[in-house]
């Protein structure tokens, strides 16, 4: 659990990707059949994750997935991220946990035509309007997800090494405040996302850029009215001045939504504990036979 800070005199908001733990828990626990032979280790070991964040105090708390890999986004650009290549065992433990998470009484927002970023980004705006929450934390280390941070009262956790990012935390590791992310991501790209960025540009040559200027639009043809320390600043002009349009589709392509409707009161999110459905699942899961298989990425 994270530390007291400033925030703490109101409640804590806990927002989680659930796609990036069911993919974090395939990969890292064992695998678990259940009587019917399908596999729900990963499952299980974020159901298990999730009671064991409301059994530590935990009041508020939703989860994301990505009922669906695709979404608008890809219609947007041909190469952005699909789920081809993602084990099917794995795309088919989605469904359930979506189902046992929500008998176990926890909010979930299983995303169709946006994706889990987008509903993370979209609850972490709501909540933060809320004057009685304190502080709300997204759990994932995704770094589209900074740009939804604000000071050090939205913050990202880390929960793998109980690390909190709050805003100089991301000006630290990308050298650009939260609202330029999308900015810095269009021009690095993301592998992950499938968008390659724009030739010559990296992470250096991004952050000085972008510190000074904020957005792509702001940024001069001109090399001479940069004034930063970037690396071939006249080779990276020229480029962005060729592909700004690109660079601008890609900064839509990382720009999360925080638009969605997703509930209208905080107390949505309060956890009042398990439903009577949820008694299938946790005998499923306890019944499921463990192996010590584990998968390489």
């Amino acid at each position: 659990m994270p530390r007291s800070g400033p925030y703490t005199s109101g409640m804590d908001v806990h927002l989680i990707d659930g796609t990036y733990e069911l993919f974090r828990h395939f990969y890292a626990v064992p695998s678990a059949r259940d009587a019917n032979g399908m596999e729900v280790g990963a499952a299980r070991g974020v159901v298990g994750s999730v009671l064991g964040l409301v059994n530590r105090g935990v009041t508020h708390v939703g989860v994301a997935t990505d009922h669906v890999i695709e979404s608008f986004r890809n219609r947007m650009w041909p190469g952005y991220k699909t789920g081809a290549g993602i084990d099917p065992s794995l795309l088919a433990q989605f469904g359930l946990l979506e189902e046992a998470l929500t008998a176990l009484g926890v909010t979930v927002w299983a995303m169709v035509e946006e994706e889990a970023d987008d509903a993370l980004a979209a609850a972490a705006r709501i909540a933060s309007e809320d004057p009685d929450v304190g502080r709300v934390f997204i759990c994932t280390p995704d770094k589209d997800l900074a740009q939804c941070v604000r000071g050090t009262r939205v913050v990202q956790w880390h929960r793998r090494g109980n690390k909190i990012v709050n805003e100089a935390g991301v000006v630290a590791k990308f050298g650009v405040r939260p609202p330029s992310i999308p900015d810095y991501l269009a021009l690095v790209g993301d592998a992950a996302d499938g968008y390659p960025g724009l030739v010559g540009w990296g992470a250096k040559s991004a952050a000085a850029v972008l510190a000074k200027f904020e957005h792509i639009e702001a940024i001069p043809d001109d090399p001479a009215e940069w004034r930063v320390n970037a690396a071939n600043a006249g080779g990276l002009a020229r480029t962005l001045s060729r592909d700004r349009e690109l660079a601008l589709r890609f900064r839509e392509l990382a720009t999360l939504r925080t638009d969605l409707p997703l509930f209208e009161s905080i107390d949505a999110l309060r956890w009042h504990g398990p439903s009577p459905e949820f008694a299938p699942f946790a005998e499923r899961f306890d019944s499921a036979i463990t192996s010590e298989e584990r998968r390489p990425r």
